[in-house]
């Protein structure tokens, strides 16, 4: 393979509602189309997520899914966990403990494949 990994780290704050959603997946379509292959949302600033930013989240995945971008959140607080358990969305998307434990993931897992 000879194309690149880029990383690009999106971190949103507040409250993950319909127009941040919004403005996220404006915001990660424009990463995608710009040549980023790889997304992690840090979202250890996000105090609360409602159903439609829940949404959003797995609209994000899906797009980043059909253009063949990983795509990785991490640093998630309780509330959010919780919502991602009983949802069941934790079982479609990979969650890391914070960044460094996602980057960690990327060179022993992604780098290694991409490169042989």
């Amino acid at each position: 393979m000879n194309t690149k990994l880029r990383l690009t780290v999106v971190a949103p704050s507040g409250i993950l509602d319909k127009i941040r959603g919004n403005q996220l997946h404006s915001d990660i379509s424009d990463l995608i189309n710009n040549g980023t292959n790889i997304i992690l949302i840090d979202m250890k600033d996000i105090k609360f997520i409602d159903s439609s930013g829940l949404g959003l989240l797995m609209s994000i995945m899906q797009m980043a899914s059909k253009a063949n971008v990983k795509f990785f959140i991490c640093s998630i607080n309780e509330q959010v966990r919780m919502l991602f358990e009983l949802t069941k969305v934790n079982k479609f998307l990979q969650v890391f403990i914070d960044q460094d434990d996602c980057k960690r993931y990327i060179l022993t897992n992604l780098y290694r494949v991409h490169h042989k």
